[in-house]
């Protein structure tokens, strides 16, 4: 359904700004729309929930939708769906849900950990909606879903218990009250130098509702090292490519920057984990991966920027590495007058490659997005990234709490960020041919 969110971006971003951004958002709309249209009206006299839907919302939509998870209602039953349906049928065409806000025409498309919904999956509910959410025979309904314990790392079910475990010390968050940041400095215990495989950051149970984000660094004897890791609301975690290394050091601290947000129910003694599991003892990676903030430019000097109440913003940041580098993952980060976000190569030669793109950002989900190794842009020396945001603190924008005030940057949820993380895998000149050589022998594929 991209003319959906086609029909968002001009009424959140586009109309607000007065910009003409990106034609080839449109391309092939209107052929995928009529397709799309096509299966519904052909499916519509046979979908059934048990047969059809059931199957799409397993797989979708009950890991969040069960008693005791983080979604707002069960989606368990036909009759659970049928109360919903109307509902369900709107948030999946929007691309609202699954929550993982992602332009489905725009960029690299080949993303681990992808939850967004295949077109035929949107279909199927919108058909079945559509024909009055028949119920059908509950015979032909899947095997029920076994579900893991949402007080469990997520990473686990593909590397197994994490080998480390780092805890901030507890902290008591109120109820009520303004923004505020725990920085505890833990040790890590380790007493050699380890490669990382991946990390999952996991606040508890009880208070994913009020850690808005925790951000984590290495401390070592002399000063900080490198960023470990970052989390805000809904993020998987981070994996880290082979052949590359992300170095958790020997006798080595954590220093946590956690910033909590009062929301109505208080928290005792919280605390948030790290999970990190490593390379065995001995591996060798042949490039150094890395965690950063980049930032978008929005203002003169250090001042930053202001957005005048019902008024809109664009900001802009180009970056160039001083090696050749391999873009392994890409999260866009504002606060709730961040409306969308994009990113583009700008080559040597001129010319701009399209990388990602979010259209309808929401600052209730954030999401790491990790490009397939085989797909993940390659930049030369020379090469840049260019990183474009768009801020609307006007009525039209539904997270907007108060259009008639002026926002500017700052660390607050009531203040506006412009910057997004990026994992980099530095690379040589020789790695950085090799790579591209491997990518033009590799048999192109028929999808």
């Amino acid at each position: 359904m991209k003319l959906i969110s086609i029909e968002r971006l001009v009424s959140r971003v586009l109309a607000p700004l007065g910009l003409a951004l990106i034609a080839t958002l449109g391309a092939g709309v209107t052929a995928d729309v009529s397709a799309q249209a096509q299966f519904a009206n052909a499916a519509a006299d046979d979908v059934t929930f048990y047969a059809d839907v059931l199957p799409v919302i397993q797989q979708n939509c009950q890991v969040c939708h069960q008693q005791g998870a983080i979604g707002p209602m069960a989606l368990m039953t036909y009759q659970d769906a049928r109360r919903w349906g109307r509902r369900i049928r709107a948030m999946v065409e929007a691309r609202e849900m699954p929550p993982y806000h992602y332009d489905v025409d725009y960029g690299v498309q080949d993303l681990k950990y992808d939850p967004r919904m295949s077109d035929d999956d949107i279909a199927t509910i919108s058909a079945w909606v559509e024909a009055g959410m028949p119920e059908g025979n509950a015979a032909d309904a899947p095997p029920p879903m076994t579900w893991p314990d949402p007080a469990e790392y997520r990473l686990a079910n593909e590397f197994g218990p994490p080998d480390l475990i780092i805890r901030s010390t507890p902290y008591d968050v109120p109820a009520e009250g303004q923004d505020r940041w725990w920085q505890p400095i833990v040790e890590t215990g380790l007493t050699e130098d380890r490669c990382i495989r991946a990390i999952e950051t996991k606040p508890s149970v009880a208070g994913r509702a009020v850690a808005h984000h925790a951000n984590s660094s290495f401390r070592v004897e002399g000063g900080q090292g490198a960023r470990l890791s970052e989390y805000a609301l809904g993020k998987l975690g981070e994996i880290i490519p082979d052949g590359a290394c992300r170095i958790a050091p020997a006798n080595s601290q954590v220093s946590w920057d956690i910033h909590y947000w009062p929301n109505g129910v208080e928290v005792l003694d919280d605390q948030v984990e790290i999970g990190i599991w490593l390379h065995p003892e001995g591996y060798e990676a042949d490039y150094r991966q890395t965690l950063t903030l980049y930032y978008l430019q929005g203002g003169v000097g250090d001042r930053g920027y202001d957005i005048p109440p019902h008024g809109t913003l664009m900001t802009r940041g180009i970056h160039q590495w001083d090696t050749p580098v391999r873009l392994d993952s890409w999260q866009p980060h504002g606060h709730t007058r961040l409306v969308a976000m994009r990113m583009e190569v700008l080559r040597e030669d001129g010319s701009v490659e399209p990388v990602s793109m979010v259209s309808n950002w929401s600052a209730l989900w954030h999401h790491s997005h990790i490009y397939d190794e085989d797909v993940a842009p390659l930049l030369d020396l020379g090469d840049k990234i260019i990183m474009t945001a768009w801020y609307d603190n006007t009525e039209n924008n539904r997270y907007n709490p108060d259009p008639d005030q002026w926002v500017g940057t700052g660390d607050r949820t009531a203040d506006e960020m412009s910057h997004a993380w990026i994992a980099v895998t530095h690379l040589d000149e020789e790695g950085y041919e090799r790579l591209v050589t491997e990518r033009e022998q590799r048999p192109v594929s028929d999808d």
